[in-house]
């Protein structure tokens, strides 16, 4: 099980990375990488990082279930 000084490292040696990467990377529930990850942003210490999808290259957010959100990437930093 990671801790929240793993997380830190991890992100520290990277730069910047999606939830579902440090969940698989630390092998740890991502339940749980959500959860350090929202509390490190509490305290100040990582920044969540919102991609803008500006186009969709097959043209069909327009039609998809979930729209835009389900082009639009998360990533995490330290601060």
């Amino acid at each position: 099980m990671a801790s929240l000084i793993d997380v830190r490292d991890l992100l520290a040696l990277r730069g910047r990375m999606e939830a579902s990467q440090l969940s698989a990377t630390l092998h740890t529930p991502r339940a749980l990488i959500d959860a350090m990850l929202a509390r490190m942003e509490a305290m100040g210490k990582a920044v969540r990082i919102q991609e803008e999808a500006t186009g969709c290259l097959t043209g069909s957010c327009k039609h998809c279930p979930d729209g835009k959100d389900a082009c639009s990437r998360e990533w995490w930093a330290l601060r």
